[in-house]
């Protein structure tokens, strides 16, 4: 099983534009944002700051999420046991740079 595991952005990587360092419950991993981008009248690029949450599959940024919705979600996947342990460890084990 897959899953869609929620995030909160630490920092925004100057270095890789379509990359932000992301922690999932303490682990932290680099994650390609490249999917959020967004053409804004200002310039910007992206809508992301640190704190903001988002939506992680396979080391890629789905949807940029509220904190409540993180948190529900969160909560959700640890009761379903195994996949979200599972998820975590390959989270754990991935390098993106």
């Amino acid at each position: 099983m897959c899953l869609g595991i929620p995030g909160e952005v630490i920092e925004l990587m100057t270095e890789h534009e379509d990359l932000a360092m992301v922690s999932v419950e303490g682990v932290k991993r680099a994650v390609n944002v490249g999917l959020l981008r967004e053409d804004f009248p200002d310039g910007r690029a992206l809508d992301l700051q640190p704190g903001d949450w988002i939506l992680i599959h396979v080391g890629f940024a789905l949807s940029k999420i509220d904190e409540a919705e993180a948190k529900a979600s969160l909560e959700w996947l640890a009761g379903v046991g195994d996949a979200y342990t599972d998820e975590l460890e390959a989270l754990a084990a991935s390098d993106i740079t």
